[in-house]
């Protein structure tokens, strides 16, 4: 399935009115989800993917990570956390919906595969799952704020 394809399938869930479309093939698997709380906007819910990037470019991503983490490093001791990243370049929302409760607060426990926020990039919003399982620790981002691929979104003490 090229992108003209998959645009097309999200128009026509989003003119369809219909609530959820799974599609899964042997190359591919995805799931589109309306989100009627954000004007009808498509919500795709996707696990973080790992993109190769050219030599160059994937140090210099390095250092803007580890330059951000040893600037949080500065004011705490963090080495003994896990951090989430975020998977994409987009707008961070703590909420699935601007009327419904956070994702996840300070003190509470994730496991993997839990959600944890969603990213817009596109008009779409993905779900982002917990890689790892424990304790959210520190949120990261402020609620709508941009955030950069690899940039780190919580901190969690591993259970």
């Amino acid at each position: 399935m090229d992108l003209r394809e998959i645009q097309n399938l999200i128009k026509f869930v989003s003119k369809a009115g219909v609530n959820e479309v799974k599609l899964e093939t042997k190359d591919f698997k995805i799931s589109i989800k309306t989100a009627p709380d954000y004007n009808g906007a498509p919500m795709i819910t996707t696990a973080p993917q790992y993109i190769q990037m050219p030599q160059g470019a994937n140090e210099a991503a390095a250092s803007n990570v580890n330059a951000t983490q040893k600037e949080a490093a500065t004011t705490e001791d963090n080495s003994n956390y896990l951090t989430i990243t975020s998977p994409m370049i987009g707008t961070f929302y703590r909420k699935p919906a601007p009327d419904k409760p956070v994702f996840v607060n300070i003190g509470d426990m994730v496991s993997v595969g839990s959600p944890v926020c969603i990213i817009e990039a596109m008009k779409l919003f993905n779900e982002i799952e917990s890689e790892v399982s424990g304790k959210i620790v520190k949120v990261l981002v402020d609620d709508a704020m941009p955030v950069e691929f690899g940039q780190p979104l919580f901190l969690v003490e591993p259970a």
